[in-house]
């Protein structure tokens, strides 16, 4: 159960495409269902976002930054495989692979709440996700 947060800036037009981009991309790399899917879209000024090449060579021109908050479990392969399916995904929706920025957080079980003050992965409400 990803949360995935997109940050883009207000020039983009198409941030559902981005979005819609993004889920199927974790979808078929991690095999998640359809309907889990937790996302937060913000536009921004251009100049808010400063997102350099990190010392690779390479110049971004319009970035989006994708965290993905996700349980802890999966190997380094799947993570990669993921980038990639991320990177694939977005080209034909207008995003360059060198403005993809993505950054990735691990967490537990009780580290989420889906509503009423409980954690239900603790609970036993839900069962908790595999990452293999």
């Amino acid at each position: 159960m990803p949360l995935v947060r997109i940050d883009h800036s207000d020039a983009r037009t198409n941030p559902r495409e981005i979005a819609d981009a993004v889920h199927r991309a974790i979808v078929d790399t991690y095999g998640i269902p359809e309907r889990d899917r937790f996302q937060v879209l913000a536009a921004r000024p251009a100049e808010a976002i400063i997102a350099q090449d990190a010392g690779l060579g390479f110049e971004r021109q319009d970035p989006v930054i994708i965290q993905i908050f996700t349980q802890r479990g999966r190997d380094v392969a799947q993570k990669q495989a993921l980038y990639a399916e991320i990177a694939a995904a977005l080209e034909p929706v207008g995003v360059a692979g060198s403005d993809v920025f993505i950054g990735y957080v691990e967490n537990g079980p009780e580290d989420w709440s889906f509503g009423f003050g409980t954690a239900q992965y603790v609970t036993g409400e839900l069962g908790v996700p595999r990452t293999d």
